[in-house]
């Protein structure tokens, strides 16, 4: 990295910094509540602690989405309202790597990894701590109380208003926040762009942990993936399915949001 660059980073990041204490004094973190730590961060919803049923009850599901169990959540988190998009992957990494160029589209392409450098930096430019979601985190977020197979009913007709998928997506992204958001305030957590989790992959829900973490780490471990894309059929658009990718993959089918652990 050029040094003139490096100075442009290092001075953007102290902004950032104080911007993200004033804004975080403004913001109440009850439930619901929409904030930015920063001007060019990702815009995140307050997500209530409760608990749910993770996992699919439906006999038809494959068995990597069993046994359903409940997970519960103690305290409140926060969570992106929207996937990354371009020009908030680009202040942060200083360069764009989608292959759908758009600001206003997801990112696509990044690896877990490149993902991960990511919230390292947000979390460095705004003082708070910002990370990839745990895989439960993120169904708890999309399912916003639903219990349906699909996210709002066993209805795949209602696909079209709140998901880009294979049959209206012409097979590319599209711009974020466009399609109805779930019963949190969240866009796009079906379709658009597969979502990176922290945890690593498992081909079952035995053991999982119920307080809402990861799964715990083991070197060279696959990482789940959720949400469907742009280019997903019905089977990969329930909130209990799980995909998997090798860490240092990247496809133009992937993308993430963040989480933040609060205050």
């Amino acid at each position: 990295m050029a040094v003139s660059t490096v100075v442009k980073y290092l001075s953007v990041i102290g902004a950032g910094v104080a911007f993200g204490v004033a804004a975080s004094s403004l913001h109440a973190q009850a439930p619901g509540t929409a904030f930015k730590d920063c001007p060019e961060c990702p815009e995140m919803v307050v997500v209530p602690a409760g608990s749910f049923l993770m996992g699919s009850a439906n006999p038809a599901a494959p068995a990597y989405e069993k046994p359903q169990h409940r997970v519960t959540f103690a305290t409140p988190f926060a969570i992106g309202k929207y996937e990354v998009t371009q020009a908030e992957w680009t202040a942060m990494m200083m360069e764009n790597l989608s292959g759908y160029p758009g600001p206003r589209r997801p990112v696509d392409g990044p690896t877990w990894t490149e993902a991960q450098e990511f919230v390292r930096r947000l979390s460095m430019k705004t003082g708070k701590q910002y990370r990839l979601p745990s895989e439960a985190e993120w169904e708890y977020a999309a399912r916003a109380g639903s219990t349906s197979d699909y996210l709002t009913s066993n209805d795949t007709a209602e696909f079209n208003r709140y998901a880009w998928y294979s049959q209206n997506s012409a097979k590319t992204t599209q711009l974020v926040g466009q399609k109805q958001a779930n019963s949190f305030g969240l866009h796009d957590v079906i379709g658009n762009v597969y979502e990176w989790m922290q945890d690593c992959y498992i081909d079952h829900h035995k053991g999982a942990p119920t307080d809402g973490s990861a799964v715990p780490e083991t070197a060279g471990c696959p990482r789940v993936v959720k949400g469907g894309s742009y280019f997903s059929g019905p089977q990969n658009l329930m909130p209990s399915d799980r995909g998997r990718f090798r860490a240092d993959s990247g496809d133009v089918t992937l993308g993430f949001r963040v989480a933040r652990t609060l205050p």
